[in-house]
């Protein structure tokens, strides 16, 4: 059973920068699609970035390219997301999710994602 730890949340003022960090355990895949969701307070949840453990590949939302990285780091089993520039609608619970397998050529859909962690909170002030 995949389990998934977000941590790295926080509150910052607008421009600023948080790191998310996403610890994985019971990793047996040799691929795993692996992707940042976010949701605000009334609205729908939304994917951010996802990444094929795989291959390194990875997808983006508009609304962060340019300003968000998603990274891995295979050996200690996690998965990062910096975040620069960041912009009061920015401010959500971020959840990082997982599915065996790799990622589509487009940002993966939340449907496809059995493995969820519990989320962390990011607070953006203008």
């Amino acid at each position: 059973q995949v389990q998934l730890v977000e941590s790295g949340g926080g509150s910052v003022q607008a421009g600023g920068s948080l790191r998310l960090s996403c610890g994985v355990s019971g990793y047996s895949a040799s691929s795993y699609c692996m992707a940042w969701f976010r949701q605000a307070p009334a609205k729908e949840r939304e994917g951010v970035a996802s990444i094929s453990t795989g291959s390194g590949n990875t997808a983006y939302a508009d609304s962060v390219k340019g300003r968000f990285t998603i990274s891995q780091d295979n050996a200690k089993n996690m998965m990062f997301l910096q975040m620069n520039r960041l912009k009061p609608e920015d401010t959500a619970m971020y959840y990082c999710a997982a599915v065996p397998g790799w990622c589509p050529g487009t940002l993966v859909s939340e449907t496809r994602l059995p493995y969820w962690g519990q989320g962390t909170q990011v607070t953006v002030s203008s």
